[in-house]
């Protein structure tokens, strides 16, 4: 399911001949216009995941109960939030057949226990069947990586479209452009 990444230099997220790189292919693979959510009006992480079980439910059939569950479960395991404004909250569910995901971004952002400290605004949320493999833990690996880039940061939150966004996180023509190696 996922591009890998050996022989590509891990300094640079955009693969040179294809303009995208594995992370934003992965992406691609799971997410759709559809499932960006922009301005979710929120002042909790808990009130965050509580919105957000409800747009999956709406949008792929999902149990809300068990979206909420999974995404507040692995949250007790430590915070999903990476710093600079980013989480990637994911979970496990029962009953999912593939893995799905959505980017959501808070009006404004609220307290998620990130390493920096910082509040977040922004978070790509993956959802993963119960018996996933560890595809979906280099899937995680590789969005952190993307993440990390400041200029891919600056692009994303300067998109306030659903199409934009998703042009963004997925490399489509719409976004091209060699972004620079993580900087911070």
């Amino acid at each position: 399911m996922l591009a890998s990444t050996a022989g590509r230099d891990p300094s640079s997220p955009v693969d040179s001949a294809t303009g995208r790189g594995a992370a934003r292919d992965a992406l691609a693979a799971v997410l759709r216009p559809a499932d960006i959510l922009l301005g979710l009006d929120v002042p909790t992480k808990n009130r965050a995941f509580q919105q957000i079980a409800g747009f999956m439910a709406s949008r792929h059939g999902v149990v809300e109960s068990d979206v909420y569950r999974g995404l507040a479960e692995r949250e007790k395991l430590g915070s999903t939030g990476l710093g600079y404004g980013i989480a990637i909250p994911h979970a496990r569910i029962p009953g999912l057949a593939n893995p799905v995901a959505a980017y959501v971004r808070t009006d404004l952002p609220i307290p998620f226990d990130a390493p920096d400290g910082r509040p977040v605004g922004d978070m790509l949320v993956l959802l993963v069947p119960e018996d996933a493999t560890d595809a979906h833990l280099e899937l995680l690996a590789e969005v952190a990586d993307l993440f990390c880039d400041r200029s891919f940061r600056d692009h994303l939150r300067r998109s306030d479209d659903p199409p934009a966004v998703h042009a963004v996180l997925t490399g489509s023509r719409a976004a091209s452009g060699r972004l620079e190696a993580c900087d911070g």
